[in-house]
């Protein structure tokens, strides 16, 4: 890859992960296709789907960390927004999930993680389109409760597709906690992101067990998502909540048409 390449790899990172901090996702949603379609536009080479899901898991834990402190570094100075038990219920199982995904995809074709990545797509925009989610805007912490055991089986689910695909499974996991546990809409983009970071070193770690990681062109994408993030975070706090929830299915309705279309053109 010349430096055509790893430019190009930077600007994807640094694209993905301003949406991590700015809707509380991973970043994988976003980079799955650009790392999939955009290097092979611009002739500066190209990645199969399980390079694509090596490379998106890194950018994922990186672009997630950075997110997470930025909006911890906030909530010393405004309102908390993570919510410590839904994140240390989720956080658990999403681990043991997206650890035994991860390693599990190296024996999965590339055509299959290609599916199962169009398939959450999918999930999330209907998942999106329920009304009545995440109505409790103005609630505090302490008055949030939800069912554990629903919020458990539902990430470590999460996070078993997710190590596979090498998402940090935000994307599906946001409209879980918006539409399922009820989960306010600022609350859930703030602590999805410890979330996914935790979700993230499961499937890191998988990754490395499997092997076949592009070294460079991971490490620029890094780059990217380390700047990205906390940018993304600031623009947040900006914005009317009505304005995250159209930026979420506005996102992933585009990636599932997008993937899908790759799918089926193929």
């Amino acid at each position: 890859m010349e430096v055509t390449g790893f430019i190009i790899m930077f600007l994807i990172g640094l694209i993905g992960s301003f949406f991590s901090g700015l809707l509380g996702i991973g970043g994988a949603i976003i980079n799955y296709p650009l790392l999939l379609y955009v290097p092979e536009l611009f002739h500066a080479g190209s990645f199969t789907a399980k390079e694509v899901s090596s490379i998106s898991m890194f950018q994922v834990f990186f672009s997630s960390l950075a997110g997470m402190l930025a909006f911890r570094k906030q909530s010393k100075t405004e309102k908390p927004l993570m919510h410590m038990g839904l994140i240390t219920n989720m956080g658990i199982s999403i681990l043991i999930g997206s650890l035994g995904g991860s390693i599990s995809s190296r024996y999965l074709p590339s055509d299959t993680i290609n599916i199962l990545y169009g398939v959450l797509a999918v999930i999330a925009v209907i998942l999106m389109l329920v009304p009545n989610r995440g109505s409790r805007e103005e609630a505090t912490l302490d008055t949030i409760t939800f069912n554990p055991i629903t919020a458990s089986i539902a990430a470590l689910l999460v996070g078993i597709v997710s190590g596979i695909v090498g998402a940090g499974g935000s994307f599906i996991l946001i409209p879980i906690m918006l539409t399922l546990l009820q989960i306010p809409t600022r609350v859930t983009v703030a602590s999805s992101l410890a979330i996914v970071f935790i979700s993230a070193i499961g499937g890191v770690s998988g990754k490395l067990i499997g092997g076949g990681i592009p070294f460079l062109p991971t490490l620029f994408t890094v780059i990217g998502s380390v700047l990205g993030a906390p940018f993304g975070t600031r623009v947040s706090r900006h914005l009317n909540v009505k304005y995250l929830r159209i930026g979420l299915a506005v996102l992933i309705a585009v990636t599932a048409i997008k993937i899908w279309w790759g799918i089926f053109s193929s």
